[in-house]
């Protein structure tokens, strides 16, 4: 049987081999400039590189969940975001498979290669299960989130609960945004509007009573806000 670090090559080599012989250097340059010229890429759109990149997230081909971790840290630090880009959906498919040790290998790809395109897929789609696995996890590394200083573990803690619905903790959300106002930082502004938003198609009432009642930054409150006040 080959050993771990075979597979993850081999793995590797091919998913890298299929995404060179698809390389577009004029699509790359219009991705490159819309990402701030903080990534490369191989200019592959995002249809064209899911036709590439199915193949290898088929479930009965996927490699053992032992492997994961080596994997995704070879994967994340290749230069081309499309490997960051298939990461994360290679993740995605081992979410029941997902243990307490696997919250420390998303810090890692939160805190390397951080950008918004990654943080938006990684928190409501990847934290926020392993949260919901091991919601004794949640307190713990929020907080040290907060306190960290990095606005990309800061939006994280915001945007876990994106896609809770019903099932959102507003204690618990009072608390994350509380925690972060008075920031002027962009990211964690939207993060704040865009969450409070998207839970007030779940109970606007809420939202709206929170507004009121909270000094959120304009940013915030206007994008908190914008679908409610246009019914």
């Amino acid at each position: 049987m080959k050993n771990i670090m075979t597979i993850s090559d081999d793995f590797i080599a091919v998913l890298e081999s299929e995404f060179k012989k698809n390389a577009n250097e004029k699509i790359a340059e219009g991705q490159k400039a819309y990402m701030k010229n903080k990534f490369e890429f191989y200019g592959i759109k995002s249809p064209d590189r899911h036709k590439i990149q199915n193949p290898f997230l088929v479930k009965n081909f996927l490699p053992p969940k032992e492997n994961l971790e080596k994997i995704v840290k070879k994967l994340w630090n290749k230069p081309q975001r499309e490997f960051q880009y298939f990461t994360m959906e290679l993740v995605l498919k081992y979410k029941k498979l997902f243990d307490k040790k696997d919250i420390e290998l998303f810090e890692y790809m939160v805190v390397n290669k951080s950008w918004w395109d990654s943080i938006d897929f990684i928190a409501p789609k990847l934290i926020s299960e392993q949260f919901r696995l091991f919601p004794e996890q949640r307190e713990k590394y929020v907080k040290k989130w907060l306190a960290s200083g990095n606005i990309w573990l800061q939006r994280s803690a915001i945007l876990f609960q994106l896609k809770y619905k019903q099932e959102t903790d507003t204690d618990f959300l009072s608390y994350v945004i509380n925690s972060l106002l008075g920031s002027d930082e962009f990211f964690i502004n939207k993060a704040i509007g865009w969450i409070l938003r998207e839970y007030g198609k779940t109970n606007p009432a809420w939202v709206v009573n929170f507004a009121q009642k909270t000094d959120l930054h304009k940013l915030s409150r206007k994008e908190a806000l914008r679908l409610i006040l246009h019914k």
